[in-house]
């Protein structure tokens, strides 16, 4: 069994995630920012009758991170599976961007990422074993969304550092791996950010982007089916780099990798229009 450490875990894929390894028996540590938010994973744990053990963690706080993997080690010697999970999203257009948001952002999905991996993969090398799985987003994959710009661009950042890493790790024996989900209905959504002025000009632009993010998220897919994903990728040494989930947006990538952007951005302004309406006139 295997020793694993989750971030993110008060909702969506991080609780799914810590209910799925814990199922199959592996030591669970399921952290999350603030452990008052953990009463619905520990609802979950408890109707199954699953063992958890719960630790506050903050990726943002480098000696928060230390300090969680720190008391992980000192009981088991080291972390064997480390899912990067938490993550967070804001909707703005670049040019009126609250640059606080935007780094936000970053924090958490990119550096966060890097802080946790820099923490375990000592005990990982030292160990020749081990896999650190990348919570990313189909969107890393795919060409840049109006007012989704940070957004994409830390899963974009997080994809490369991923590849990247990979190629230091190998024959080490520690594998990589990026889960890239599309719509599921998890919390985490496309929230409004920044400091624009009501009436600013991309308001009602924004708002359009909005409503297309919720629908696709209300409408999504059982956050449950990237656990299962994360979990068949902790154990399978044959599992890619590149885990798009579900298998259907693999054509998705492929596509976007074949046309240009002018195309791409064309059938991408359609498919918005099919599910938010007509985009507002500029």
């Amino acid at each position: 069994m295997s020793v694993v450490l989750i971030t993110g875990c008060s909702s969506g894929f991080g609780l799914e995630t810590a209910i799925a390894f814990a199922r199959g028996g592996d030591t669970v540590y399921a952290t999350m920012r603030n452990l008052e938010k953990s009463d619905p994973l520990q609802r979950r744990a408890g109707v199954e009758g699953l063992e958890l053990q719960l630790i506050a963690l903050d990726v943002t706080d480098a000696r928060s991170v230390v300090e969680c993997v720190d008391q992980i080690e000192a009981r088991h010697g080291s972390v064997d599976v480390l899912v990067n999970n938490a993550g967070i999203a804001s909707l703005g257009s670049v040019e009126v961007v609250d640059l606080d948001v935007a780094n936000g952002v970053f924090e958490t999905n990119l550096w966060g990422a890097i802080r946790t991996i820099q923490a375990v993969l000592p005990a990982m090398r030292a160990n020749r074993s081990g896999v650190i799985i990348n919570v990313s987003s189909v969107a890393a994959r795919l060409p840049g969304v109006a007012h989704t710009s940070w957004y994409g661009a830390s899963k974009h950042a997080l994809s490369v550092v991923s590849e990247g890493l990979a190629n230091e790790l190998h024959g080490t024996g520690v594998r990589v791996v990026c889960i890239e989900p599309g719509f599921f209905r998890t919390e985490i959504g496309m929230v409004a950010g920044g400091s624009a002025p009501e009436d600013d000009f991309y308001a009602a632009d924004r708002a359009w982007v909005q409503a297309y993010y919720t629908n696709g998220v209300a409408g999504g897919g059982d956050p449950a089916d990237v656990a299962a994903a994360i979990v068949a990728a902790a154990s399978d040494p044959a599992t890619p780099l590149h885990v798009p989930v579900p298998g259907e947006m693999k054509e998705l990538v492929a596509v976007a990798g074949a046309v240009e952007f002018e195309q791409w951005l064309s059938g991408q302004i359609a498919s918005f229009e099919a599910a938010a309406g007509p985009r507002p006139p500029r």
